[in-house]
């Protein structure tokens, strides 16, 4: 892979991720086309996912650092929980338990491991099957169209006015299960998750903020889980210079796609990226039957 196509998937990226159009299905379709190749398979996609994961951290910061703190303290009440009901099984006084949800971001924390969880479970799940089909320009094209489908529905879902205090733990499940879902090459996983959020009721800032947020665990899982079947000996000089100019585009490019897709949501603009799906769904669908 030469670093021009490396900065052709970076631009790609950084604006597919977080725009609700796929970046999968996007860089599935850039593959084929114009033949890129890469030796450690899914790698240089993940890294991708990360360099876009850093620009999430930069625009939500204040809120990163406050559930990174709020979660070593939700461990911590957790533990103490757990020492005290073994204690309360036995002993006669007994002890109270700590509340570990005693604020919003607390609240928010739990949701973000329930989340993760099942999106952590659905991902391991497809993974074969996400393998098998992350080059098919059919099952891209299908998936592009469902994608359109969604953006579309949105537009009817009623205003939403969840907060962190006000969400069920069901809504964490269900916005987690529409991420692992979202694995597929061509489903938009923003624009699958934040119509999930919406679904559950969710107010449109938080909406963005769950989705985005929450794909912070699930791109450093798969990482994990991509790194431990990379073969370090078929990377070569020129794939690290390429991986690495291809993650500082994806990440400034990502940036500025997440300032983009709050006005988006807040304005309701999903049904043009609907039409939008639509075409480069059809597209692939086409190109994969000449292909043939």
């Amino acid at each position: 892979m030469s670093v021009l196509q490396a900065i052709v998937m970076g631009i790609v990226q950084g604006l597919t991720e977080f725009l609700p159009v796929s970046s999968s299905g996007h860089l599935a379709i850039i593959k084929n086309l114009f033949g890129v190749e890469t030796d450690t398979g899914l790698l240089f996609d993940v890294l991708l996912h990360v360099a876009t994961l850093i620009a999430v951290f930069i625009a939500f910061y204040r809120d990163v650092i406050r559930l990174i703190t709020e979660f070593f303290v939700v461990v911590k009440d957790g533990c103490i929980n757990l020492v005290r009901f073994f204690r309360n099984l036995t002993a006669k006084d007994k002890q109270d338990y700590v509340n570990v949800v005693s604020n919003s971001y607390k609240k928010f924390v739990v949701m973000l491991l329930i989340s993760t969880a099942v999106t952590g479970v659905i991902g391991i799940l497809l993974k074969k099957v996400v393998d098998a089909v992350s080059m098919n320009l059919l099952v891209t094209g299908i998936s592009l169209i469902g994608t359109g489908v969604i953006l579309i529905l949105s537009d009817y879902i009623a205003e939403g006015h969840k907060k962190p205090k006000d969400a069920a733990w069901l809504d964490a499940v269900g916005a987690g299960a529409a991420q692992g879902v979202a694995t597929l090459p061509g489903l938009s996983r923003s624009g699958t998750t934040i119509v999930a959020c919406m679904l559950c009721g969710f107010d449109k800032k938080f909406a963005i903020k769950y989705s985005f947020i929450m794909s912070m665990p699930a791109i450093l899982g798969a990482l994990v889980m991509e790194i431990k079947d990379v073969d370090t000996s078929l990377i070569s000089g020129s794939d690290i210079l390429s991986y690495i100019v291809g993650m500082i585009f994806a990440g400034v490019i990502g940036f500025i796609a997440v300032k983009l897709m709050i006005k988006i949501v807040l304005n309701r603009y999903f049904k043009y990226f609907a039409f939008y799906c639509f075409l480069i769904g059809a597209i692939s669908v086409i190109a994969f039957l000449v292909m043939l």
